[in-house]
């Protein structure tokens, strides 16, 4: 089987000669050391000499206050938005509001104008023709929502003040349909996958309840997924933290994969995850960066990637448990992971 062929099966939970496998987005600090351990100048020829099945493309987004996509909102009014260093707890420009005429003032951004088509086209054009393509959009409604009013704020409103939480999400929800849209004609038949999603748990459980959730994510969610499936194209959503209680009303809105598996998060053990949920939605992950990758030897590796085939001989992308690969994981612990993911049992 291909790259492409084996994510389709593993998406349809189909027999696969061995998982599909993916690096995820190494951190600008990480690259470094594995440009190094692999031998490579750049970030294009680590993807493709690491072993990974997918080629993964960040949308370009350059505004005059934000050069990524999951940057876009300048909720604080700075005039610039780093890309590294955000948070959701700050108070964001709606906190005091209280009425909906009260979120008049904000400029809402409009991607058409930062997007630019042909960036899009050559960003996709350069991944193999043998890779899947994963399209790193994000549209992290529910986050950009918290960041809008300050975390503790977006919460309370989402009990007292309903009504205003949900004009700001709608309107979020509709800045990420426009620019993927903008996004998925650009790249027309070129693209196998998309990344969506919202961090909605936490080490030990969900951030909200299960209801709150139903209400307050899940519709985004499922505008979000209907209109990739519309171009013929999979959802793999992410949430980091133990979401296991929410993983019922992600299946209803139809995403395809669910990542990251966060190992150590309350619940989202591999065999709990086979036991409640298998035939229902494929997965992501599942090999710790927050102990294992990090602290373990190449061996330890090795054999969690084993174990985690013996649960999902399909059904799984083996991947580091967070998208993002931190400077604090070895090399080698990478090179030991893909060395037992791709490896063909007899």
């Amino acid at each position: 089987m291909n790259s492409i062929e084996r994510f389709y099966a593993t998406i349809e939970r189909n027999p696969v000669d061995r998982p599909a496998a993916w690096l995820g987005m190494p951190d600008i600090y990480a690259q470094p050391s594995l440009f190094e351990y692999y031998g490579v100048k750049n970030l294009h020829d680590l993807k493709l000499a690491v072993g990974d099945d997918f080629y993964s493309v960040e949308m370009p987004y350059h505004s005059p206050s934000a050069k990524a996509i999951y940057a876009a909102f300048d909720w604080y009014g700075e005039g610039a938005v780093s890309e590294h260093e955000r948070t959701l707890t700050a108070d964001g420009c709606f906190k005091d509001a209280e009425e909906l005429e009260d979120l008049d003032f904000f400029q809402w951004p409009d991607p058409g104008q930062y997007i630019d088509v042909d960036e899009c086209k050559r960003l996709v054009d350069e991944a193999p023709a043998d890779k899947v393509v994963l399209g790193m959009l994000w549209s992290a409604h529910f986050q950009d929502a918290c960041a809008s009013f300050g975390m503790e704020t977006a919460l309370m409103n989402m009990i007292a003040n309903p009504e205003i939480y949900e004009a700001v999400d709608e309107k979020i929800v509709e800045f990420y349909l426009k620019a993927n849209k903008i996004f998925y004609e650009a790249t027309k038949g070129k693209l196998h996958a998309v990344l969506i999603g919202n961090d909605m748990g936490t080490q030990r459980g969900l951030l909200i309840s299960p209801e709150m959730i139903r209400k307050f994510i899940i519709p985004g969610c499922k505008k979000l997924v209907e209109q990739a499936h519309s171009y013929g194209i999979k959802v793999i959503y992410h949430s980091c933290g133990s979401i296991v209680d929410a993983i019922p009303d992600l299946i209803a809105a139809g995403v395809d994969a669910i990542h990251p598996i966060q190992a150590l998060a309350a619940g989202m053990q591999p065999d709990n995850l086979k036991a409640k949920f298998n035939g229902q939605v494929s997965f992501c992950g599942g090999v710790d960066t927050q102990d294992l990758l990090v602290h373990g030897s190449p061996e330890q590796v090795k054999n969690k990637v084993h174990e985690l085939r013996q649960y999902f001989p399909t059904g799984l992308i083996i991947s580091p448990s967070h998208e993002a690969i931190m400077p604090d994981v070895p090399p080698a612990n990478i090179k030991a992971l893909f060395d037992e993911a791709t490896k063909i049992y007899d």
